[in-house]
């Protein structure tokens, strides 16, 4: 049989509807041999042997297979939608306005089914366009324009929205209607049986909420399988440009709808008029709520009560709530219940405190700290248990005894004689073996830690006027739980400073603000680069992450990423450079280091190591020498680029690298084994690393040559390199350094000076121009350009012009020559990442030029997030409850190096006689019952302090939950602030170098 024949029959089978047809015919054209099994016949084919060069024929017409099944996936799930809502409006809202039938009021009717009718029109012109493409398949095989014209309507975002918003609304309604009216339960209850897949209305309901996620996944898996130079990728990836847009949009409604039902639940329930009253200000944000589990402990740390509450965090309040979720069972099959809430305290935010382990700063002198606890006369002791009280005790135990055993060990020194097995030797190994079992205790105690959120609340003060700190502590569901809502409250305090009150404004909404907890947070204004004896100019700053064993739990969460700032300059005279090392790993930026260089810094990229877990521990058991790790590269202005190891704070030059023409370097970036450098010539330098190396080959650096112009900036796309020269673009392959160009802009005075990547678009910015030009990765097309100085309000006189670039977690920043930072929204999918939303320009200013914005990103590490690290399967148990009466807690021997004392000189000490002459074999690892030196749990001595390593197999959830810390440096000349009038406090020197902070909540995924 041929291969043209081969690929028809495959086509017609997944034309006729294969089942399993995708995995099946992978399989098939893997193995040169393909069965598919149909509901009327088996097409086979047999015994086709393919050439070598029909691999590529072959591959592509497998892609057109797994399109057409996709496309098949799509149909045949707007099908189904199209069916739910149409039972939705035949079985339920045509039934109920029947005025023979008339059950309920017909205007609450029209209120719960409001735009399903607009909804269902919207879908069904879809799904007649749909099945003209289906049947013109094989001729033009594109999809994505039609989910582009079909839902980049405006009119699909009203009739959602709508939809959305009344959502809640419309399941009250029903909610009351069935406590109200029993037949209309019974009509329910009767349409819920006789349905085939015994949905709820409920069920059907939620579909148009959860429709454009699935479209996105659809889309998402045909353009995993378009050819790059398919005509169908670019519509594919404008139409999931669209999807996204329109998802967040409605993600947006939902959140505002929900934050709008809780608050609004809470004024129905509550009784206090003031709280009401705050409640129904403009300017209330609920931030989060969630109902977590409120724990009391007893006088010997037993927990004594638990209580569900519900916790909600608003911009400036804090409120705890009682939660009632009992409803009829009846209705609760039918349709969700809302909760009914009764306030139980209510606290401005700036009173209240997460408190951690060892943490003191809530022991005031002129205030008297008490926990909840169950007896009133334990307040009495003085004693703050800030997590579980029995571990804590067990801890101060272990203290003791640790103080007791060294004061014996120094009693121990002055004996006479020698003794086998009590010596300086055996009370030292005491000594180290408790110290351990304190290590163990203290993470113990942190693991407790992970899912208790501990919270100080101002009280009634005492008799004698003394304020009093209350210490309510509540179970959160997971570790994510907790760090989410420390990390709330922590922003949620910054969020109520001056500056972040009135931080943002649009162009579009003159004098109009967005809420401040939903832009970045401005944390801190660092001074760097401060130099009494000359004047430093801003030139280049990376993130170096670093991940810190000794951060705590929450002190990771509320820290900016992990890591270190580089932040590089040089002196006005052009012949000193310096870099200045900042830790990242507290909530303010902290000067670890001062580097000066010979000459100044044009440029920094920071390289991470490729390196897998199963090498590291390849490396470990071959006794290999360490690993360069992380590295830094510097590109000063005399030509040479300095490597340096990336080791914390150490900083170690391991390679100079020069290229030939010792050019000034201006822009460095590094893809797969290659070191690119942009030149002031105009060429790009390439390094390759060294075979079996870590390093680059010095004598291996090649020439591009790209124009007469210098080389402004690099970026790096997959296996190719783009350089921009002048207004030009070049395209340079990494491993044949094959070219291809491009012109950027018409005008040959506007020279590119920034580009930045997201999804299959390149953002590209001017020396010259106002304006920003999206270019397609694959096709180089144009897609959009945005003239920036309409987008900006506050502008001074003069010209404007990009200054700097980035785009993070869907947010285009901009820097732009006169200080000011503006935001666009773009989609982070694989789509283009076209602007779409409204720009927000920052009231918190620089005096200059906008020299650099850099992008700071971390991921907390695993073993945060585990319940616990260090106990096994085996020693898991309720840290809670206390050991009972009958069972007595077995004696630990104590053993931290020693394994035996039989060869430790002198006589064996012991009240038997008949033991005392006894002396195990050498090679024998018992021990006597007397031998003291002995600690149940023992491991390497060399690296007790880090507890167990980590089982991955018993913990799968681990790898699947991520929480990402991301924070966004901009640096530039002084500060001010924008709209408001000169003063100390809005202004900073304006020649003083300053690095603005701003942060983001945490991302938490799973």
């Amino acid at each position: 049989l041929t291969l043209h024949f081969q690929v028809q029959q495959l086509m017609k089978a997944a034309k006729n509807g294969t089942k399993g047809g995708l995995e099946k015919t992978k399989l098939a054209m893997i193995r040169k041999v393909s069965f598919l099994q149909r509901k009327d016949s088996t097409v086979f084919i047999v015994g086709v042997l393919i050439s070598d060069r029909c691999e590529c024929d072959v591959s592509h017409s497998l892609l057109k297979v797994v399109r057409r099944l996709i496309l098949s996936s799509i149909l045949q799930s707007e099908n189904s939608y199209l069916d739910s809502l149409k039972r939705i409006l035949q079985e339920y809202q045509k039934p109920l306005l029947d005025p023979q039938t008339l059950i309920i009021n017909p205007k609450k009717v029209r209120q719960i089914f409001y735009r399903l009718q607009e909804i269902h029109q919207c879908h069904s012109m879809f799904q007649i366009a749909l099945a003209c493409r289906v049947a013109e398949w094989d001729y033009s095989e594109k999809i994505g324009d039609l989910f582009v014209a079909s839902f980049s309507k405006s009119m699909v975002l009203n009739v959602y929205s709508d939809y959305i918003n009344n959502f809640t609304n419309a399941m009250a309604l029903i909610k009351k209607a069935c406590m109200s009216k029993p037949a209309f339960l019974d009509f329910l209850k009767k349409k819920q049986a006789s349905s085939p897949d015994r949905i709820t209305l409920y069920g059907l309901m939620v579909k148009p909420i959860q429709r454009f996620p699935q479209f996105i996944l659809l889309l998402q898996d045909m353009l995993k399988n378009t050819p790059r130079s398919h005509s169908d990728r670019l519509p594919l990836q404008l139409a999931l440009t669209e999807l996204e847009t329109l998802a967040e949009k409605l993600n947006e409604q939902k959140r505002l709808a929900d934050q709008d039902t809780e608050i609004q639940q809470l004024v129905h329930y509550g009784r206090d008029r003031s709280l009401n009253k705050l409640l129904s200000l403009d300017q209330r944000q609920l931030i989060q709520c969630e109902v977590l589990t409120e724990i009391v402990y007893g006088d010997k740390g037993q927990v004594v009560k638990s209580k569900e509450r519900k916790i909600f965090l608003l911009n400036d309040t804090l409120i705890c709530a009682n939660v009632n979720l009992k409803g009829p069972p009846d209705i609760n099959s039918l349709v969700p219940v809302g909760p009914k809430y009764m306030v139980k305290w209510c606290i401005p935010l700036l009173q209240t405190q997460v408190v951690e382990i060892g943490q003191d700063s809530l022991k005031c002198r002129n205030s008297v700290i008490t926990a909840r606890r169950h007896s009133s006369t334990s307040s009495t002791t003085g004693k703050v248990f800030l997590g579980p009280p029995r571990l804590y005790h067990e801890l101060e135990e272990l203290q003791h005894d640790l103080a007791v055993v060294e004061e014996v060990s120094l009693l121990v020194g002055t004996l006479h004689g020698i003794y086998q097995n009590l010596n300086t030797t055996v009370s030292q190994d005491w000594c180290l073996a408790l110290q351990r079992l304190i290590r163990l205790k203290e993470e113990e105690i942190q693991n407790a830690n992970k899912c208790r959120l501990r919270l100080s609340v101002p009280g009634k003060p005492d008799k004698s006027g003394r304020p009093v700190s209350i210490m309510v502590v509540f179970n959160t569901p997971s570790p994510l739980s907790k760090i989410s809502w420390v990390n709330r409250l922590h922003l949620a305090k910054i969020a109520q400073r001056k500056e972040n009150t009135l931080g943002w404004e649009s162009a579009e909404d003159v004098g109009k603000t967005k809420a401040p907890f939903h832009c970045p947070l401005l944390t801190c204004k660092l001074p760097v680069l401060s130099s009494g004896t000359h004047t430093l100019k801003l030139e280049a700053a990376l993130h170096s992450p670093s991940q810190s064993s000794l951060l705590g739990f929450c002190t990771a969460s509320t820290s900016l990423p992990q890591g270190y700032l580089w932040v590089a300059g040089q002196g006005g005279n052009s012949t000193l450079g310096q870099v200045e090392i900042f830790s990242l790993n507290r909530a303010t930026p902290r000067l670890v280091k001062t580097v000066p260089l010979r000459a100044p810094v044009l440029s920094l990229e920071y390289v991470k190591e490729l390196c897998s877990r199963t090498e590291e521990k390849e490396a470990e058991k071959a006794q290999c020498p360490p690993k360069t790790g992380n590295i830094i590269c510097a590109g000063l202005q005399d030509g040479s680029i300095l490597v340096y190891g990336s080791v914390d704070t150490a900083v170690q030059c391991l390679l100079t690298l020069v290229n030939p023409d010792s050019c000034p370097v201006h822009c460095l970036k590094h893809s797969l084994s290659y070191l690119f450098a942009g030149l002031a010539n105009g060429k790009v330098a390439v390094y390759h690393k060294k075979t079996g190396g870590e390093l680059w080959d010095v004598d291996s650096c090649r020439m591009v040559a790209l124009g007469s112009e210098p080389v402004s900036c690099l970026l790096t796309l997959q296996d190719t390199v783009w350089a921009s020269c002048a207004n030009q673009v070049t395209v340079i392959q990494g491993a044949n350094l094959q070219t291809q160009s491009f012109v950027a802009h018409s005008d040959p005075c506007c020279n590119v000076g920034h580009m930045v990547r997201s999804g299959g678009g390149v953002w590209m910015a001017f020396t010259q121009s106002p304006s920003i030009h999206l270019f397609h990765i694959e096709t180089l097309e144009a897609l959009q350009e945005v003239n920036i100085s309409t987008r900006i309000t506050h502008l001074s006189p003069g010209q404007v012009c990009v200054s700097s670039l980035l785009i993070s977690q869907g947010l285009l920043w901009v820097g732009t020559s006169q200080g000011i930072i503006l935001t666009f929204p773009v989609p982070t999918l694989e789509g283009i990442p076209k602007i779409t939303g409204k720009g927000m320009t920052s009231l918190n200013a620089h005096c200059g030029p906008v020299d650099f914005l850099v992008s700071a990103c971390s991921t907390l590490a695993s073993d945060l997030l585990r319940h616990n690290s260090i106990l096994s399967a085996g020693e898991e148990g309720d840290s809670e409850a206390p050991p009972s009466k009958e069972e007595k807690p077995s004696g630990m021997l104590l053993q931290y190096r020693l394994h035996s004392t039989c060869k430790l000189p002198g006589k064996l000490l012991t009240a038997q006689p008949e033991l005392a002459n006894l002396r195990a074999p050498p090679e024998s690892f018992e021990h006597s019952p007397e031998d003291g030196s002995i600690y149940e749990v023992s491991e390497d001595p060399d690296i007790w302090v880090r507890g167990r390593p980590l089982d991955w197999g018993k913990e799968g959830e681990v790898r699947r939950s991520k929480v990402t810390s991301i924070a966004i440096f901009s640096g530039g000349r002084g500060y001010r602030r924008l709209g408001q009038p000169t003063s100390e406090s809005t202004y900073s020197d304006s020649t003083e170098n300053t690095v603005l902070v701003w942060q983001v909540p945490l991302t938490l995924s799973q």
